[in-house]
């Protein structure tokens, strides 16, 4: 019998290291092709984009005053039926006040999430900002295209009223909105940075990449610019960077959330799906959905 196991044993081992000799030899030609044709992609600002991303901003800096035009706040009805708004805004760096970290789970699985931040100023102004993927009209996500550089890059700059409205209201995803606890000062050089990247893309497109340049990715890295400025750990990348959901273990873990509660509770209070619905059209919609700390 003993006997037996270990020829078993040795069968299944042999096998393994058969199916990896084979995997290897697969996947090498596979990555060598996916570099080779990557390395011929170009991005470009030049395409037929989806309707909502046709128009980016325009950002103008003026010692302490950010002048943001064509900054979009859709009005919807449903997530095909909406009318397209956009609006001219001034930001005073002197009046930002404080910092939200969002997070959009949208899949059924732990880990897919949208990441993004929001900013507030002491005279009521918000602007979310969002890396995401540029689409081309009738495109849609897909696992492999990211492989492949076929999705530029792009920061897209929202109103609360149309971001937080469209995924919890519309979409029906859930919304967590933590509060960040950091300086006036921090959040203030974090929210140009982020402005300097997005007006740079519009005239230097770049490629998307999940892994490499989503939408967690570039939050740590403006944010750890900052921290290495002021001498404070860095986020660190993980595999939660990569599958955004969980993200908010890493900025946890630096005691960059500003409250008291375990996570796994922070992530129940914080969530604003049903503030969202109560308040959709109230004047003060951003301050009514936003959570006391706790």
């Amino acid at each position: 019998m003993i006997n037996f196991l270990l020829s078993l044993i040795r069968f299944f081992l042999n096998f393994l290291k058969l199916f990896l000799k084979l995997l290897l030899v697969i996947s090498i030609p596979a990555l060598a092709m996916i570099y080779t044709y990557n390395s011929y992609q170009i991005p470009s600002l030049d395409k037929e984009w989806n309707f909502d991303q046709t128009i980016l901003p325009t950002i103008n800096f003026s010692w302490n005053l950010i002048i943001i035009n064509d900054l979009r706040s859709f009005e919807y009805n449903s997530t095909t039926d909406y009318k397209a708004l956009v609006y001219d805004e001034n930001y005073d760096l002197d009046k930002i006040e404080s910092l939200y970290y969002i997070i959009e789970p949208f899949s059924e699985f732990d880990w897919p999430a949208h990441t993004m931040l929001s900013f507030w100023f002491s005279d009521g102004k918000y602007l979310v900002v969002s890396a995401e993927i540029r689409k081309e009209v009738w495109e849609s996500f897909s696992a492999f295209k990211w492989l492949v550089n076929q999705y530029e890059l792009v920061y897209m700059l929202w109103d609360e009223t149309d971001f937080i409205k469209l995924r919890a209201n519309y979409r029906k995803d859930d919304v967590i909105m933590y509060p960040i606890k950091t300086s006036k000062e921090n959040i203030s050089k974090l929210f140009v940075s982020m402005l300097e990247r997005a007006d740079k893309l519009t005239k230097e497109p770049e490629f998307y990449n999940t892994i490499f340049n989503n939408c967690t990715t570039n939050i740590y890295e403006h944010v750890n610019v900052i921290r290495e400025i002021t001498n404070k750990e860095k986020i660190s990348w993980s595999i939660n960077t990569f599958l955004p959901s969980h993200s908010d273990e890493n900025i946890y873990e630096l005691w960059l959330i500003d409250t008291s509660l375990p996570l796994e509770e922070a992530r129940e209070y914080y969530k604003i799906n049903e503030l969202s619905e109560k308040y959709a059209d109230s004047k003060d919609y951003s301050k009514a959905i936003r959570k006391e700390r706790k």
